[in-house]
């Protein structure tokens, strides 16, 4: 199965809940890393590992293939969320 059929297969459940904390978390860095304040040190560190555990998390949760789901006869008519 190539990248890019993995990343439109339908997703499990449990993923989907973590790929949505995966971008909030990129979110709130992102909101961190841009602020217009001066920050510590510590808080800006901490924003940026926060940022790429976010995108790691994201992007593996977005990955994992629900193989179920992906049999089903919905899921080839188009269905990419495997509801």
């Amino acid at each position: 199965m190539k990248i890019i059929e993995r990343a439109q297969a339908p997703t499990p459940k449990f993923f989907k809940l973590l790929r949505t904390i995966g971008l909030a978390m990129l979110a709130v860095s992102g909101a961190l890393l841009t602020a217009p304040v001066a920050l510590p040190a510590v808080i800006v560190t901490v924003a940026g590992y926060t940022a790429v555990a976010g995108g790691v998390l994201s992007a593996v949760s977005q990955i994992t293939v629900d193989d179920a789901a992906k049999d089903l006869p919905e899921a080839k008519n188009g269905s990419r969320d495997g509801s």
